[in-house]
């Protein structure tokens, strides 16, 4: 290649000029985009990632042998040499920053031909993403994909310019790590030189950055890998990264505060978009009570109402039954839609909620003509006049209800609030909808495990005056703990963190760990904390689905350059594979002959 370079230097980027260029004799380097055959005309597009330019073979001006200007294809990687002039009103392309302008080429060489590719280099395909993936080279060649990683490469460096002028240091955690089996799986790692022992990928750097605050560097930051082997999702991967931070000597306030000049300078700095700071918080038990979801979208309403109360004596038993054994009956008011949805519809959203567990769910059709319901008959007028006031039933409206245990109510008529907002569009997709949701409960029941388990991590600080029923009632406890919410996203979540070695141990016993259990996970950090530890806390955002928000996607595997699918695997490299027995007889493992 430095032969074929000699006496060749690139000029500037392909988008990089503009009408007062015009004249000047440039150089340029790129893939052929397009091309357009005219005889002894020849235009081609060249891309780069800047963009397109158009450039133009005459052969009447052309200095070499034409007939390797008719010879180019289709992504060939060349050179070209000429001058800057300006495009014949008649071919102005508006849609192109360079529009107005072409390159007269005087000079060409090819630094690369190409096969036919698989799949046109282009914008807005139709083609199989399992195709993009297994050319993931290619895919990343098409301008929206080279935006995507253009965006989070800003998004990048604007935060560490943040935090850098707030005082963070940007300090590395180690990969390889004790595996401590709480939440998602681990992804392990044999070791050769300790036979049957094995490392852990980090999940996140929770318990090295609490470490660095023990060791005083008051103010870490990491843009860091992390690994978590579960199940994918649209907005999952088995690697993804992190803009991650803590912080010593503060209060949630201040974690809060900083984190929204923060989000307010990405917003600004990459998008040009304002962000109104504070942002608006709601407690965790707001936002389930009127959204049904710890990361509730406000961009449109469909709230939820709880008619407990109302029904709790009613001879309705469907809902009464449900309110005697602690459940609630919660419902929403979908306005205007008793003449938009039909039968079979509201048919199908029935069937849609028991995905989440609901055994059903009732409806009011409130017409002209009078209510429309398979429940209203079982119910007394004061019941459906209390009802009505309460959801604001008009003419017109549908009323949907689902009566049963909270989680099923809530995951129910969340998931509805969400389906019912899609299929009417009531959401604004150019908006941005930002807000914290905070004092989430400190721990959860697991009927899987038959105890209680951290909701975020085991070493959340409990809220001071819910402190001393940690152990009669660890389920009243609120945490010091707060998410950032982007468009009904969880973009990032933190905490204070437990500084007390007393305070955690008993937050271990909360949890169900034995004291011998605790310290053989944690016993590194427990006898850290013992040498004095100052109250700290921070936040961990998802950088991937930020920048997926932002960029307009849908996936996060758009803003990845080399993502995994769903069963976790590369389709491109092939990736896991088989490994030779040599190399697991090195490891000292064998693999069960069944498998």
């Amino acid at each position: 290649m430095g032969e074929l370079l000699e006496g060749w230097k690139r000029t500037g980027l392909c988008a990089g000029f503009t009408e007062s260029d015009i004249g000047k004799s440039v150089t340029l380097m790129g893939w052929a985009n397009t091309r357009r055959d005219l005889g002894a005309l020849i235009f081609i597009d060249l891309r780069d990632r800047s963009g397109i330019m158009q450039v133009v073979f005459d052969a009447s001006d052309f200095k070499g042998d034409f007939s390797k200007v008719e010879g180019i294809r289709s992504e060939y990687v060349l050179a070209v040499r000429g001058d800057i002039v300006r495009r014949s009103k008649e071919t102005v392309n508006p849609k192109l920053p360079t529009g107005t302008i072409e390159l007269k080429v005087t000079d060409l060489k090819i630094l690369s031909a190409a096969i036919t590719p698989p799949f046109e280099i282009e914008d807005n395909t139709k083609v199989r993403e399992e195709l993009r993936l297994k050319y993931r080279y290619l895919d990343l060649r098409r301008p929206e994909m080279q935006s995507n990683l253009m965006l989070r490469n800003r998004m990048s460096i604007c935060a560490r310019k943040f935090l850098d002028e707030n005082g963070f240091m940007e300090i590395e955690t180690p990969m390889l790590i004790k595996s401590t089996p709480e939440g998602a799986r681990d992804y392990l790692v044999p070791s050769r030189v300790h036979p049957g022992a094995f490392y852990a990928l980090p999940q996140s750097p929770q318990i090295f950055k609490q470490l660095l605050m023990v060791s005083g560097f008051d103010r870490y930051y990491q843009i860091v890998r992390c690994f978590r082997d579960e199940d994918l999702r649209a907005d999952r991967q088995p690697e993804f990264t992190q803009i991650d931070m803590e912080m010593s000597f503060v209060e949630a306030d201040d974690v809060i505060a900083l984190n929204e000049r923060l989000i307010q300078r990405i917003f600004k700095e990459v998008m040009d978009v304002d962000i109104n700071i504070p942002l608006r918080r709601f407690t965790y038990r707001e936002a389930m009570d009127r959204f049904g979801t710890d990361k509730p979208d406000t961009r449109f309403g469909l709230e939820l109402k709880d008619l407990s109360d109302i029904v709790a004596n009613s001879e309705f038993k469907v809902f009464s039954g449900v309110v005697a054994k602690g459940g609630s009956v919660r419902a929403i008011n979908a306005k205007g839609c008793a003449n938009i949805l039909a039968r079979r519809e509201i048919d199908a959203l029935v069937e849609f909620v028991k995905i989440y567990g609901a055994k059903g769910m009732a409806w009011i059709l409130i017409r002209e003509d009078g209510l429309n319901s398979p429940i209203t008959k079982f119910m007394t007028e004061e019941e459906i006049a209390a009802i009505m006031q309460r959801m604001d039933g008009q003419v017109g409206d549908i009323i949907f209800f689902v009566g049963d245990k909270n989680k099923v109510v809530f995951d129910s008529l969340g998931n509805l609030r969400l389906k019912l907002a899609d299929k009417l569009s009531l959401i604004k997709e150019s908006t941005f909808d930002l807000l914290w949701v905070t004092e989430f409960p400190l721990v959860e029941y697991s009927e899987d495990e038959k105890r209680y388990v951290a909701m975020h991590h085991p070493f959340t600080m409990p809220m001071d005056e819910d402190i001393g029923r940690l152990e009669s009632a660890p389920e009243t406890v609120r945490a010091k703990a707060y998410d950032i919410v982007l468009n009904g996203t969880e973009i990032g979540g933190g905490s204070i963190r437990i500084h007390s070695p007393q305070l955690q141990e008993k937050m271990f016993e909360a949890t169900g760990f034995s004291r011998e259990k605790a310290w053989d996970q944690f016993g590194y950090m427990m006898e850290a904390f013992k040498y004095g530890t100052p109250p700290h806390g921070g936040l961990a955002y998802g950088l991937d689905r930020l920048a997926m928000i932002m960029a307009g996607r849908v996936s996060i595997r758009d803003m990845i350059a080399f993502p995994k699918v769903q069963n976790a695997s590369d389709l491109m490299s092939a990736a896991p594979a088989q490994v030779d027995n040599a190399q697991l007889k090195e490891l000292h493992i064998k693999l069960e002959e069944n498998q």
